[in-house]
């Protein structure tokens, strides 16, 4: 099994800071909408929607 590292800082009320083994990111947002951008250019935009399997996340790469 392999090894992962992951740690997390808050850094202000609704932003995060993350640290892993690939890349460090930054995260804002709450608990029904989040946006993240990390070191290798990947955009994250993650919402919550009413009713039952209803998260949506959207993905980006750099161009």
């Amino acid at each position: 099994m392999p090894l992962r590292f992951h740690k997390s800082f808050r850094i202000f009320p609704g932003v995060r800071l993350n640290i892993n083994k690939g890349s460090v990111s930054i995260t804002s947002g709450g608990k029904t909408g989040h946006y993240t951008v990390n070191s290798r250019g990947q955009r994250t935009e993650s919402v919550d929607l009413p009713g039952p399997f209803s998260w949506r996340r959207t993905t980006r790469r750099k161009d």
